[in-house]
């Protein structure tokens, strides 16, 4: 079993709207939040990186600029770390975070030094705003700060169990993978993360270990070895 001592969790917006489709299911991030503080209570630092899709997916629209649109997303990512950070503190955690522009006096700005501070004091950090440009996906975003931050792996907790060969809601005998190479999923066009950030990862080493958040305790059973969703291997 891997030992991991900082990990990246990136969660998706429509993850933690659950059945609502939008906004946030209390419920889902209360269990997410539990998941991560018995993470934290064994000593391993948890980065968290959340999508938007849950209040604004820009591509929808074509009577809004594209550069428009993904600042819209940014402000999306921001609204649901800090209202995931409230949650997890409410279960006993301590939070901060961090965004790669200034918002005021509700998040600090991104520097590694700074991140690294927190994480030494036990703090989880959530890396809220992407990349800070448009054009890029928080699945770059995650890739970006967990490359920069020295995490040992990503696990990337989705609506899905993993990586399939086709979509597994369109095609019921779609093949799921257990392992594959970051190699392979360039190869095949699987889409697990955007081109962009599969890229970013097979060059700079970073494993992925995919699966389903609404599965039960699948956060914490990723991180202890007893994993039923694909690991992407380097």
């Amino acid at each position: 079993m891997e030992s991991y001592k900082r990990v990246f969790l990136k969660l998706s917006g429509e993850a933690l709207a659950g059945e609502k489709k939008s906004g946030f299911d209390e419920a889902t991030c209360v269990n997410v939040a539990k998941q991560v503080k018995e993470l934290v209570d064994k000593g391993i630092q948890v980065g968290v990186v959340i999508g938007g899709g849950n209040f604004w997916r820009g591509r929808t629209s074509e009577n809004i600029d594209r550069t428009k649109a993904d600042q819209i997303g940014m402000l999306a990512t921001i609204m649901n770390c800090i209202y995931v950070s409230e949650i997890f503190r409410s279960v006993g955690m301590k939070t901060q975070v961090l965004t790669p522009f200034e918002c005021g006096n509700m998040t600090k700005v991104f520097s590694k030094d700074r991140a690294n501070k927190y994480f030494e004091k036990g703090m989880v950090v959530f890396f809220a705003g992407g990349t800070g440009h448009p054009y890029f996906s928080t699945d770059t975003g995650v890739v970006l700060r967990a490359v920069e931050m020295e995490a040992d792996v990503i696990l990337l907790a989705k609506a899905i169990d993993g990586v399939y060969d086709s979509d597994p809601k369109v095609n019921p005998s779609a093949k799921k993978y257990d392992e594959l190479s970051m190699q392979e999923v360039l190869d095949q066009k699987l889409q697990v993360i955007d081109l962009t950030a599969t890229i970013m990862c097979l060059e700079n080493k970073m494993p992925l270990l995919v699966f389903g958040l609404n599965q039960e305790n699948s956060i914490v059973n990723t991180v202890n070895g007893n994993f039923n969703g694909t690991k992407v291997t380097i």
